[in-house]
């Protein structure tokens, strides 16, 4: 952490900023006011879930490198339900989540069983999948759904329905996604599914050998994974967005990952490192109204997020010495 302050300060100073009113700056704009603590709540809410998305997986021994995919695909099944189908909030939303989180399942189903059944590498049909649903829903939010009573033409009309606020701009989905997070780490930690989990992702041959269904496992596991990256999607596009449109992930998938090596396969550690990426993310913003390039910020951001991964990974180093070769 302190090696990517020194070189975010490096880069303010180059660029010709005081690094100390930039950083007094984001300070005062992220932690120290409501407005700045609302924005780190909506920037966590789909970091959580995507972070957690991928933490599940990693448990398992497998990468879900689609979480971007499956957020838009979420987005979608919501949009759906919440653009096509009348009736009031108490019966929509509900039916919104439930929509998104099977078509995030939809979405991992392939990927799920090619690796389940043929051993397929999850982590490229995962990848290119992600590609397919960002443009499926520029598509449709261009296309066919696209708001014919405003004229916008890069998104569909405002959704009828909105996930209620919780505190100030913060919606009921910032506590649903915590809880969430702390019932997967309980799951994760306390019950036998979650042991026999943990087991197949350390040794697949011994967890078989000990009558574990690791084949099963991994099917429960993608598809956990595909719904709660779904459910940050109708988390974003209900209480954040309100509307779909292209470019709606904004990266939340993507970031996930970076949250789950962070999180280094804990559910409990996904909070703080999602806190972390949306302090460093909420920064970013703060840093462009100062007439920083986006350029410049996300070389930052790049930068500070590689420095804090290493350092991680250097903390948890341990050398083992080679073994002695036994004397004739």
């Amino acid at each position: 952490i302190l090696a990517a302050l020194l070189v975010t300060t490096l880069f303010l100073a180059a660029s010709g900023r005081d690094p100390r009113l930039l950083a007094d700056l984001v300070v005062r704009s992220t932690v120290g006011s409501r407005f700045g603590l609302e924005d780190l709540a909506l920037f966590m809410t789909p970091l959580m879930l995507t972070g957690a998305a991928v933490t599940i997986t990693r448990r398992i021994g497998i990468w879900n490198i689609g979480a971007e995919g499956q957020f838009y695909a979420g987005a979608i099944g919501a949009a759906a339900i919440g653009l096509f189908l009348p009736g009031p909030a108490i019966v929509i939303l509900p039916l919104m989540a439930l929509a998104g989180i099977l078509c995030g399942m939809g979405w991992i189903l392939i990927p799920t069983l090619a690796r389940a059944y043929a051993g397929v590498n999850e982590i490229i049909t995962t990848l290119l999948l992600n590609f397919v649903a960002a443009l499926l829903t520029s598509y449709l939010a261009v296309g066919p759904w696209h708001d014919r009573v405003t004229g916008a033409l890069a998104s569909t009309g405002r959704l009828p329905v909105q996930i209620p606020e919780f505190w100030g701009a913060v919606h009921w989905g910032f506590p649903l996604a915590l809880a969430i997070v702390l019932a997967l780490a309980l799951l994760m930690a306390r019950t036998g599914w979650g042991y026999q989990v943990t087991i197949s992702g350390a040794n697949d041959q011994a967890a078989r050998y000990a009558g574990i269904p690791v084949r099963a496992r991994i099917i429960a596991v993608m598809l956990a994974s595909g719904g709660l990256a779904a459910l940050a999607g109708v988390f974003e596009l209900a209480g954040t967005v309100h509307r779909l449109q292209g470019g709606l992930a904004n990266n939340f998938g993507y970031f996930g990952i970076v949250v789950a090596v962070l999180a280094r396969g804990s559910c409990l550690n996904v909070l703080p490192a999602a806190l972390l990426m949306a302090f460093i993310l909420d920064s970013g913003i703060v840093l462009q109204t100062q007439q920083l390039t986006a350029s410049t910020v996300l070389a930052i951001t790049g930068l500070v997020l590689f420095l804090i991964a290493l350092g991680d990974e250097l903390a948890h180093y341990r050398p083992v010495a080679p073994r002695a070769e036994p004397t004739p």
